[in-house]
């Protein structure tokens, strides 16, 4: 589908030093940045803990039974959050000596997602006082209930929206939940858990149990922290955006765990160039890979892994599943576009203002990327669905800005009783259970709330944009300036531009990725560009010698040697 290219407005009281190039002064004008200070991305500046509703209950019970010597139990997710999530509380549960604590992740495909009574069924023969949930926990009412009743203590750490009821723990942290002050309602379940973590140092400290045990750095822990936030694509305001920064350093200048070094080799990113893109595209996948096609176990213990020799021989069996994961979604991608393109072509109708997609031999652990890559492609909200058992299905939802898509499932809970069974999730992203013979009634009631909240206008994908470039600005320097302003992310996205090139040159290479030489219009100018995953029916074509591009400003280190190239995420005949 065509996409609308509109320009982003620029605040104009800013007051910038000069140290601070004109373009990225433009670029921090138009996503709120007005100043030098809001950049300093400094440990004195993150949200103080105690804010979070809940924390100091949770600091306690968990500092009681590190010293009264209980045994704790991580209960974890099976994506990339979930994984680092788990990792970092158990890490830092062993470095306070804590006695023995594991974890407990669900396979997705035994039972499914969260705190559920089968998970505390599970937890018992390993015979723990405490469980702690991380990236979790909030909507686990039956859980919760059923870890109480067999005697266990349940602290709750998650971020997701929380429901009308909630959990009966001992204690709940979740800057979502109803009375929480906290600044950062973003921060990923990673930083909930890490937040908590420093709250028991600091009790633990308190009470003397480090005058003779090593004091962890909570710093040294920040690595996961910055993995499991971008990965989660949660919004980077200023407090996730100075987690990721010092996360980011740590992994530059090579301090990070083997486990994430051993990630980074096997995505091909060097750790001291590394940026916020390489965590969200190359790494996190190849992490989540184990929760789709297998057990996030693996993820996990690459996370824990303290030898760089056992970690790389683990990241090469992730990337093998990631490769798997590729192929499988491929296949589901295209099931998809066909059946939509025929409703189009061959029924000559429009499209519907929501898509709910299922095919009997889908995956389940494929579903959210099918759903992501189905909303990118035609910009409406999307759910994919994939066979469970018993006549049940997972689902999988995707939105687009101006349809908060938990909302809506909610909606049609309310208005339809038995109809979903579980959900739960974000504005943009969420999950859900349904009988396979309700699929009909739920499309129609999902089609009406889209149509209800959303007009034509919501359908129409734009392309934000910093402007246009001048000719000076196509400058190795200036892009590599461009790449470390960041951490770019969520809602604070990385520079991209917009221009009418002639294209000098066009071939693809990789077979899906269209690499050309572009010529800004009026200038005698050449630079070298690449765009991934192009639609390979339409590209190359000799008889498109014009394109509108948007790009962004990218350097490409190849054999020794930095380039200018533009990284293009969108280009249409001009």
């Amino acid at each position: 589908m065509p996409k609308k290219i509109v320009q982003r407005e620029c605040r104009a009281d800013t007051s910038f030093s000069s140290q601070i190039p004109r373009l990225l002064q433009r670029v921090y004008a138009a996503r709120g940045i007005t100043s030098d200070a809001e950049l300093n991305y400094s440990v004195h500046g993150l949200a103080r803990y105690h804010q979070l509703k809940g924390i100091d209950k949770a600091a306690e019970l968990i500092t009681a039974a590190i010293t009264s010597g209980k045994r704790i139990l991580v209960i974890g997710d099976f994506d990339a959050d979930g994984a680092t999530s788990s990792a970092l509380a158990v890490s830092a549960l062993r470095a306070m000596a804590a006695n023995d604590p594991g974890y407990l992740v669900p396979n997705r495909f035994e039972y499914g997602y969260g705190l559920s009574p089968e998970i505390v069924a599970a937890a018992l023969p390993l015979q723990p006082d405490m469980l702690i949930t991380v990236d979790n926990g909030i909507s686990s009412i039956e859980g919760v209930k059923a870890a109480k009743a067999a005697g266990l203590q349940v602290v709750v750490t998650d971020h997701h929206l929380a429901g009308r009821e909630l959990p009966d723990a001992d204690a709940i942290v979740n800057p979502n939940q109803p009375g929480c002050d906290f600044a950062s309602k973003n921060t990923a379940g990673v930083g909930i858990i890490f937040y908590v973590m420093c709250a028991v140092r600091t009790l633990l400290e308190q009470e003397g149990w480090f005058d003779n045990r090593s004091k962890p750095n909570m710093k040294s822990f920040l690595d996961l922290v910055a993995l499991g936030t971008v990965a989660d694509v949660v919004s980077l305001d200023n407090n996730n955006r100075t987690l990721v920064h010092i996360g980011m350093q740590i992994m530059r200048a090579q301090r990070c765990r083997p486990g994430i070094m051993a990630l980074a080799e096997v995505a091909g990113r060097s750790l001291e160039r590394l940026a916020t893109s390489d965590l969200g595209f190359a790494m996190a996948p190849r992490l989540n890979a184990a929760g789709r096609l297998d057990d996030m176990s693996l993820g996990i213990e690459l996370l824990l892994c303290q030898d760089i020799n056992r970690a790389r021989a683990m990241a090469s069996e992730l990337d093998s599943l990631n490769r798997e994961r590729k192929e499988i979604e491929e296949g589901m991608k295209q099931q998809a576009i066909k059946a939509l393109e025929k409703i189009q072509l061959e029924d000559g109708k429009q499209l519907p203002w929501s898509l709910c997609l299922y095919e009997n031999d889908w995956h389940q652990g494929v579903i959210g990327i099918v759903a992501s890559r189905i909303k990118e492609r035609f910009h409406r909200p999307v759910i994919a669905f994939a066979p469970d058992d018993n006549g049940m299905m997972k689902g999988s939802a995707r939105s687009i800005p101006g349809f908060h898509i938990r909302d809506a499932l909610d909606a049609v809970a309310t208005a339809n009783p038995g109809l979903i069974p579980k959900f739960g999730g974000h504005a943009m992203a969420a999950g859900l259970s349904l009988a396979e013979k309700h699929l009909p009634k739920f499309t129609e009631a999902f089609e009406a709330e889209a149509r209800a909240h959303l007009d034509e206008d919501a359908l129409q994908s734009v392309l934000l944009t910093d402007g246009e470039l001048t000719i000076e600005d196509f400058d190795l320097n200036l892009a590599q300036q461009l790449k470390n302003g960041g951490p770019w992310g969520q809602n604070f996205p990385e520079p991209c531009f917009d221009g009418t090139f002639r294209i000098v040159q066009q071939r693809i290479v990789g077979q899906h990725h269209l690499k050309m030489t572009l010529q800004p219009t009026g200038h005698d100018y050449w630079v070298d560009a690449i765009a991934f995953n192009v639609d390979t029916g339409i590209w190359p074509d000799p008889a498109i010698q014009r394109a509108r591009v948007v790009y962004k400003l990218d350097v490409n280190h190849y054999r020794g040697n930095d380039n200018l190239q533009l990284l293009v995420d969108y280009l249409e005949p001009a």
